[in-house]
């Protein structure tokens, strides 16, 4: 009953509340982004695979810059990522526009990350498992290590939560990710700003 019905209806409400409460605060991040990324814009929108691998368009905050090299391309994240950026990741701030995701219902609050559509054919059958729920703006990998564990055991963790999805588990992993996002906790990769890509093989 609760993964069916109520999931949802709470996602909803809370969601809504989470937008009205946190409006000032995100009017603030807004400009603030819109001048540090130096033109690029505050929000980044991008297409996600959500629930049976249907394609949306996520909402993040954007911590990056557009600038790029002498050759045309986009210089690497660690060089395009803000001072005001690296400060809206660490804190997590840059994931409250998914909240409009989650009013929309292309995605929950609590469920395995939406990652790049690229990625989709790349899956086991068994890693593309985690396609059967929502995603969420946190989950079961998030409160585990986050971007400093290994796609395959964020893969594991995240098919484990589609397994074991309760009103308890939910709880848990808020409680948690508000520990975590306290503490700044597990917001990298041990060689890089951002996560690795995935290939298939890590």
């Amino acid at each position: 009953m609760y993964r069916h019905f109520f999931k949802r209806f709470f996602d909803f409400w809370i969601a809504l509340v989470a937008l009205i409460c946190l409006s000032p605060v995100l009017i603030v991040v807004t400009i603030w982004l819109h001048f540090a990324n130096k033109g690029a814009g505050a929000f980044f929108l991008q297409e996600r695979p959500g629930l049976h691998g249907k394609v949306f368009k996520i909402i993040k905050y954007k911590t990056m810059t557009d600038e790029r090299g002498a050759d045309g391309e986009l210089l690497p994240d660690a060089e395009r990522l803000t001072r005001v950026g690296r400060f809206v990741r660490s804190t997590s701030i840059d994931e409250l526009p998914q909240l409009i995701n989650v009013l929309k219902g292309d995605m929950s609050l609590i469920g395995p990350r939406p990652l790049l559509v690229k990625y989709l054919p790349l899956y086991s059958a068994e890693q593309a498992r985690r396609h059967d729920v929502r995603p969420g703006i946190t989950g079961w990998a998030q409160c585990h290590g986050r971007n400093a564990i290994s796609w395959g055991e964020k893969f594991r963790l995240d098919v484990w939560y589609v397994d074991n999805v309760s009103l308890k588990t939910d709880l848990q992993i808020i409680f948690i990710t508000i520990k975590k996002v306290l503490c700044r906790s597990d917001i990298s990769s041990a060689t890089s700003a951002t996560m690795e890509p995935f290939n298939g093989n890590n």
